[in-house]
């Protein structure tokens, strides 16, 4: 046992400081401006919560290709697009000595059908039902395809940093491009970028080099990845460690332990055991596995709600810092109160809308706690009242509008 706090700064492999061990994990902002630009918002909100006295403010995923959206209003970084707002968002980030990384991404077969009518992946295979219905049947990218992607990915990583930010994060979780690459499900390719394990970690492989080359040995670079992705014949808890203990000697300045995928989405806390539940941590396990094999500082993200659970998970050893995310958009000065020694816990709770059809069918999880975000970045206060309900009426409203947009234009 440790005596390592949340209180505690990190030092990173690069040399960077991280001023405490509580981490912002990401959530996508899908606030971003004609163009794909960031604005005002992402300013007030990234104040807010640098104001509320996080560590590290990992932000939500920033596309590598406007050609290739999760959400109609992502910001892209790509070459082109000129976006005079990233200095301010990333001052906004860096107040009060605060860390501030953009979570760069690309969805791969994960973009919505009004938005992508031939959306890239590794193979041609579709999302399971009932996700078919939203995400339209992919194409599989060729080896030149593979290779700009992951120049994008450097390019974009560059970018952020000329502009103030630092640091930066590959999003290889959740089922996007990266983790798709990963999945023997998903990736099944007979190439150089797919059977074994390690032709399908050669993507994040290629991805993390070209990025530290750009950046140089002293900018935190940082992944989120999948403990598993909880799906038979999938990307596996053995295929994981491997792409850790690969990352991990490669010279990763940061792994944070993720897990699910939007067909199995274990991340938002659905199903998981109660002793899982009273340890708070939903995968600290297999972070007792990994910490014996790499030294890489670890991010455990998912299920933390009070000072209580983060500290016994920090004096274990086994992470290095704590992944929070929607108790910060329902509450920006959580950390403050978390480092205060105050005896507080987390208001995030189960949603429901009150129909059980509708909350099977419409990711409550995330459209709910992405209004919490806007109210913020108006410069409003949370509203943990607001009815989920209302929030699901909103998305389809938002949906329609984005769709008709994208068809005129």
């Amino acid at each position: 046992m440790s005596e390592i706090t949340i209180s505690d700064s990190l030092t990173l492999p690069c040399g960077a400081v991280v001023k405490n061990r509580i981490g912002k994990s990401a959530m996508s902002e899908n606030m971003g401006s004609k163009g794909f630009v960031s604005n005002r918002s992402f300013q007030t909100l990234y104040e807010r919560w640098s104001d509320g006295g996080t560590g590290l403010l990992i932000t939500g995923n920033v596309m590598v290709d406007q050609r290739a959206l999760g959400e109609a209003r992502n910001v892209v970084i790509e070459k082109g697009i000129n976006d005079p707002s990233l200095k301010l968002w990333s001052e906004a980030g860096r107040k009060n000595q605060t860390h501030i990384w953009v979570q760069l991404n690309h969805p791969g077969k994960q973009s919505p059908k009004f938005l992508t009518k031939l959306p890239v992946a590794p193979s041609a295979i579709p999302l399971k039902k009932p996700l078919n219905r939203v995400f339209n049947t992919p194409r599989a990218l060729s080896d030149a395809e593979i290779i700009e992607i992951i120049t994008r990915f450097a390019y974009a990583a560059k970018v952020c940093k000329e502009n103030g930010f630092t640091g930066v994060q590959i999003h290889g979780a959740h089922g996007y491009l990266v983790s798709q690459f990963l999945s023997p499900t998903h990736n099944q390719r007979t190439d150089k970028w797919g059977g074994s394990i390690e032709n399908r970690m050669r993507f994040v492989t290629e991805i993390y080099q070209a990025i530290r080359t750009e950046v140089g040995p002293e900018f935190p670079v940082s992944i989120k990845l999948n403990s598993a992705d909880f799906q038979k014949g999938g990307f596996s808890k053995e295929d994981s460690m491997a792409v850790v203990k690969h990352l991990s000697d490669l010279g990763m300045d940061l792994i944070e332990i993720s897990g699910g995928t939007y067909e199995t989405p274990v991340m938002t806390g659905t199903n998981v055991k109660e002793s899982t539940k009273i340890r708070e941590a939903y995968f600290l396990e297999y972070c007792e596995e990994v910490r014996k094999i790499v030294k890489t500082p670890l991010m455990l993200t998912g299920g933390f709600r009070s000072s209580q659970g983060m500290n016994a998970a920090l004096a274990t050893g086994v992470c290095d810092m704590v992944g929070i995310a929607r108790s910060l958009a329902i509450n920006p000065n959580f950390s403050k109160e978390l480092l205060s020694d105050k005896d507080v816990t987390s208001l995030v709770k189960p949603l429901t809308t009150g129909y059980p059809f509708l909350d099977r069918t419409f990711p409550l999880e995330i459209v709910w706690y992405t209004d919490q975000i806007h109210l913020l970045g108006k410069g409003q206060n949370p509203n943990i009242h607001r009815s989920p309900l209302r929030s699901v009426f909103s998305m389809v409203l938002e949906l329609g509008m984005n769709a008709l947009r994208r068809v005129r234009g």
